[in-house]
């Protein structure tokens, strides 16, 4: 069946990467932003990736800061994507490009760089959400996913911020995006991921997908 790839960003425990694989997740997300309670260090984060076991991808989500610091992580973590989650310039995009990863470009409904930026980045995809609280992401805010049902149909969109499993159905026939990401909405504590959310999400991902895409042929991002 046709449905969004899923990322479950700010994976902490290598158990719970392992997890992820298990019940179908496309890709995980670690968080090197030291403000973060999902931060982790260059170590703890090669435990988790090492979990994955090269099943699936892990993405690195950085937040203003310089090409080396990332490009250290990517290359001692084994991270197959960086994120950029900050006001980072196209040139950033396209020097982490020419070393082979993934790159993700967040945008922002309420914050900097909003949508019309993406024709300034050639990120391989672009994350949206809004921009409200205390740390760069999207807090947990739902919006109104209907406002970017046109960007996906132009750009390699991640859809993000306020989601969980209760709004996916809606948040997917509004949008139509390519890629899910979540993250503080399937925790029981911020950092500590709760399996039995993440397959509750995963199944409502199915459920809402069914038949709505059709035969379109989805883009990978992950």
């Amino acid at each position: 069946m046709i449905r969004p790839e899923v990322k479950i960003c700010g994976i902490t425990e290598p158990e719970k990467a392992e997890a992820c694989v298990e019940l179908g997740v496309d890709a995980i997300g670690c968080v090197f932003f030291e403000k973060s309670p999902r931060h982790l260090s260059i170590e703890k984060a090669g435990e988790v990736v090492a979990a994955l076991s090269g099943r699936i991808p892990a993405v690195g989500v950085f937040v203003n800061t310089d090409i080396d610091y990332i490009i250290e992580r990517v290359e001692k973590c084994g991270l197959k994507g960086v994120q950029l989650h900050g006001q980072e310039k196209p040139d950033l995009v396209e020097a982490l490009k020419d070393t082979g990863v993934t790159v993700i470009k967040a945008l922002f409904i309420d914050g900097k760089p909003e949508l019309d930026a993406a024709s300034e980045y050639n990120a391989n995809a672009f994350l949206i959400e809004c921009s409200k609280g205390p740390l760069p992401g999207g807090n947990a805010t739902a919006w109104d996913f209907r406002s970017v049902g046109d960007f996906a149909a132009r750009h390699s969109l991640v859809l993000a911020g306020g989601l969980c499993a209760e709004n996916v159905r809606e948040a997917i026939e509004l949008a139509m995006p390519h890629a899910l990401d979540l993250s503080s909405s399937v925790e029981e504590s911020p950092g500590i991921k709760n399996i039995s959310m993440i397959k509750a999400l995963m199944e409502a991902v199915e459920r809402a997908a069914h038949g709505l895409y059709g035969t379109k042929n989805l883009r990978r991002i992950f």
